[in-house]
């Protein structure tokens, strides 16, 4: 098991390379799906319910955005954006849980 900086190394890593790395979704809409803040009208039902409970996303909910205009590349890009989002809030959350009860 690596060491915890090292995990905390990949994990930023990963989060970098999901929001700067190469894609079809423009950086800024990565970085607000992540957020999970700002996101456009038809974007907010389905990255919302992918952060929040991920288990009422509907087929309606890829639907309505690939109306809206986005593509099926950006819609996985915004969704992987969208779950690592509160994946690292509930990992940092946890952290200083952690650190919290150390002291």
């Amino acid at each position: 098991m690596p060491a915890d900086h090292t995990k905390r190394s990949l994990h930023q890593r990963l989060v970098d390379r999901v929001l700067q790395g190469p894609g079809e979704a423009p950086s800024d809409l990565r970085a607000r799906a992540f957020a999970n803040a700002e996101l456009p009208e038809a974007l907010h039902p389905l990255l919302d319910k992918v952060a929040s409970s991920s288990a009422q996303v509907t087929d309606a909910d890829f639907a309505a955005a690939l109306e809206a205009g986005f593509t099926e590349d950006q819609l996985f890009e915004l969704v992987v954006c969208a779950a690592a989002g509160e994946s690292t809030r509930q990992y940092e959350a946890g952290l200083a849980a952690l650190d919290g009860a150390a002291q």
